[in-house]
């Protein structure tokens, strides 16, 4: 292997997931973090390296190992295909494409980068006298009520409610070496009507999840929410706040175009990572896993579908 220097001392986390028939796969979330490497042409090379050194470590039965490499580029430009025996996995893992907020700036300058929109909603949930608070474990009920309200408006799938229960209470139970998971929400006239889910690790703060109810929803309680959100992070030392999520441009046609829309309002730069790639170590067994794979992501495009035909057909019986 290539000599990394003290770049190539630094740890990596290996997931290995089962599959069938006692083989498994092995999963880098996020790595190998190298932000010393600037040339994009030694990408491939490096994750090749990296397969070769892991795989004695790796069960017996690896198939193959995916990296999700946090590596990006900014704005309009594309980030860099990779090469050299490394395949491109269709469905991501971790959220490619985000819009990344400074915090360095004082309040008033980070206001004024947010689109004019953005910060009218903001004043007008202070107007309509929105109050957001910080909430604790015992309201994790209250906001999956809200999620699943959510996820019924807007067709997407969500965990159960015991994954949202184990992730504040890793979050507590490891308090130090875990990062910490905060959860807001919007409270109007006695009703909580949005909640969010924020992470803080080191001098970034993540936004996970977000809620919000049917009801009122012209009084803007998610703006509230992020606003406040970004403010507590950057007084407890962030120095970026990650939105964590968006569609690849402003698509309107893209399912996901309004969260694009809602995202990019707060202003940040927006970054693209070039999501995941696999290397094989048994390609019989590869090649049926990849097959699968694609199968349940043409199901779920057509689902998808599916559901934005039928919201077009209730849509055009309501309308003159």
């Amino acid at each position: 292997m290539a000599d990394w220097g003290e770049a190539g001392k630094r740890p990596v986390m290996v997931i290995c997931r089962p599959l069938a028939a006692g083989f498994s796969f092995a999963y880098l979330p996020w790595g190998p973090e190298l932000p010393w490497l600037q040339d994009y042409t030694r990408y491939s090379t490096v994750l090749v390296e990296l397969a070769h050194a892991l795989e004695p470590l790796l069960p017996p039965a690896t198939a193959f190992i995916r990296f999700d490499p946090p590596w990006y580029t900014v704005g309009t430009e594309k980030p860099p295909v990779l090469r050299h025996n490394l395949l491109h996995a269709s469905p991501a893992v971790q959220a490619p494409h985000t819009v990344i907020i400074d915090l360095t700036p004082d309040e008033k300058a980070i206001l004024s980068q947010m689109k004019s929109k953005c910060r009218y909603n903001i004043g007008l949930a202070a107007r309509k006298d929105v109050r957001v608070r910080r909430m604790n474990e015992e309201d994790i009920d209250t906001f999956y009520a809200l999620l699943q309200e959510t996820a019924r408006r807007d067709r997407m799938s969500i965990h159960s409610l015991e994954y949202y229960k184990k992730l504040f209470a890793h979050a507590r139970e490891y308090r130090g070496t875990c990062p910490q998971v905060l959860l807001y929400g919007a409270d109007y006239d006695g009703e909580v009507l949005a909640a969010l889910v924020v992470l803080i690790h080191k001098t970034t703060a993540t936004y996970l999840y977000g809620a919000s109810s049917n009801r009122n929803r012209n009084l803007m309680a998610p703006y509230a929410l992020q606003w406040q959100a970004l403010k507590d992070a950057k007084d407890a030392g962030c120095t970026a706040y990650d939105l964590f999520g968006i569609p690849p441009d402003d698509n309107p046609a893209h399912p996901l175009a309004g969260l694009y829309r809602f995202k990019t309002g707060f202003g940040g730069t927006r970054i693209h990572r070039p999501g995941c790639y696999d290397y094989t170590y048994l390609p019989v067994v590869k090649t049926l896993f990849s097959v699968a794979e694609s199968g349940r992501a043409v199901l779920r495009s057509l689902k998808h579908s599916s559901k934005k035909q039928d919201r077009q057909i209730r849509q055009s019986l309501v309308l003159p």
